[in-house]
């Protein structure tokens, strides 16, 4: 399949806008590490709960992390390493770079894998939580500009200011309800490998696992 194009020299869209959990990457980070903390069911239930919208954000947000406590920083960090990259994230990054976009990652997981995947992925721009960590072991809490309801929200709009463009101009790619503020906000949006709430509330859905599937749509945008 042959998706890219470097016709656009002036490109309707100039921010492109992504989630990181299973969205960039195929796995939710959180999840992951209570895995690695003994409390995988717990944890996967609540953030089941948030990401169909049927539980508070900020609530979930924080139970979730403070089953966390205890994991060995080095345990935590060998967990993350092992999280695939999304099928097409390198060949989407790519193309929006080649028509002169710029890629933003705003996620409510953590700094230990958002690193790794900005690094990667040749993200221009990310924002994330970081956990606590006290003489190696993860204390169960949590910094950050991302861990409330809606957060998101602020962290999308300061950017937008900061590189003064337009919402309009922005494309948005996510597939949980904390999702859907950016949605609303953004010239265009995407939900990717999302619920049936996150998809009723974006322009088109994509239910394939592979990122590529989204460079079409972009192309026939700009």
């Amino acid at each position: 399949m042959n998706c890219s194009s470097n016709s656009h020299t002036n490109p309707r869209f100039k921010l492109f806008v992504f989630d990181m959990d299973s969205t960039l990457i195929d796995a939710e980070v959180i999840d992951e590490l209570a895995d690695a903390a003994g409390a995988a069911g717990e944890v996967s239930k609540i953030t089941a709960l948030a990401m169909n919208g049927e539980m508070d954000y900020t609530e979930s947000f924080r139970k979730r992390v403070t089953f966390l406590k205890g994991l060995s920083y080095e345990k935590a960090m060998a967990t993350v390493e092992k999280i695939q990259i999304m099928p097409g994230a390198p060949e989407l990054i790519e193309f929006i770079h080649s028509i002169g976009g710029k890629t933003a990652m705003v996620t409510c997981g953590f700094r230990i894998a958002a690193d790794r995947v900005q690094h990667d992925l040749n993200i221009d721009y990310a924002f994330s939580n970081e956990l606590v960590v006290s003489d190696g072991i993860l204390t169960g809490e949590a910094t950050g500009p991302l861990r409330t309801t809606n957060s998101k929200e602020k962290v999308f709009e300061k950017l937008v200011v900061d590189l003064g463009i337009k919402f309009e101009e922005c494309v948005v790619v996510g597939d949980g309800a904390n999702d859907i503020c950016l949605f609303k906000k953004a010239g265009y949006s995407i939900a990717f490998n999302a619920k049936p709430l996150v998809q009723k509330h974006a322009n088109v859905a994509v239910l394939e696992k592979d990122l590529r599937c989204v460079i079409p749509i972009l192309d026939n945008l700009l």
